[in-house]
């Protein structure tokens, strides 16, 4: 069985590689504000749990073996982590975090110049940064009644 360090350091080479260590020290920040936040719907399904946040379904997509009828090769059972991607697993698990993010709890790649004002789209996040090519959001007032 996969350790929950090496499915952290997997899932941080699958989604933020390309970002950098910036990029990729945010997307292991937003993952560690899931297992820290105090309410809603990350408190209430994976109860401060880093492995439940991980595999918690359709959050993030280097889980699906399947996007949009078509095959992810790109997912962390194909992509070995290296050193880097453990370095930021451990920074992330030491409790350090960028402090810019927040409470920031999703993010999301637009694939154009500007981010959405609104992720998800259920009214729960608000645009907070940009950092390279991922939008990041903290949770409204909303989310708490998840």
């Amino acid at each position: 069985m996969m350790s929950t360090r090496e499915m952290f350091a997997r899932m941080i080479r699958c989604e933020a590689e390309g970002e950098g260590l910036q990029g990729m020290q945010a997307v292991a920040t937003v993952t560690m504000n899931r297992v820290h936040i105090a309410y809603g719907e990350y408190q209430r399904v994976c109860q401060g749990d880093l492995r439940k946040v991980l595999q918690q379904m359709c959050q993030y997509s280097c889980y699906k073996t399947k996007i949009g009828g078509q095959d992810n090769y790109q997912n962390i059972w194909s992509m070995t982590p290296e050193d880097i991607h453990y370095q930021v697993a451990d920074w992330a698990l030491a409790g350090n975090k960028i402090s810019l993010l927040g409470e920031s709890l999703w993010y999301m790649n637009p694939f154009r110049p500007d981010c959405p004002k609104r992720f998800p789209y259920n009214g729960t996040g608000y645009w907070l940064t940009r950092i390279n090519n991922h939008c990041f959001y903290n949770p409204t007032s909303l989310y708490a009644q998840t």
